[in-house]
């Protein structure tokens, strides 16, 4: 099966990133689209999601704001989450994504 640009990306990021990562920090996967973006903190481990957010989600969505600001507000939800979770150390897998800052 052939696999398209994207996915091999995927898949070439993911593994470098699995070698380096210790088994005391988790993953956090961001997903992004043209009106909406996602983020969750995964255990590679156990393959299960810890904690999530999302710019869908009705706290979010109820107030009228750009994609910039919806971002923000997405990142200090699952900042928040994380921590009442007792979770300290993540990893960043960017995904196919270019990280620019």
């Amino acid at each position: 099966m052939k696999l398209n640009t994207s996915k091999r990306k995927r898949f070439r990021v993911s593994n470098k990133v699995k070698k380096f990562a210790s088994n005391d920090r988790f993953r956090l996967s961001i997903s992004r689209s043209s009106k909406n973006i996602s983020a969750q903190i995964i255990d590679n481990n156990k393959g299960h999601t810890l904690v999530s957010a999302s710019s869908l989600e009705k706290e979010i969505r109820s107030k009228k704001i750009n994609k910039t600001g919806a971002s923000t507000l997405v990142a200090e939800l699952l900042a928040s989450r994380a921590i009442s979770k007792n979770i300290k150390k993540i990893y960043f897998d960017r995904g196919y994504y270019k990280y620019h800052g």
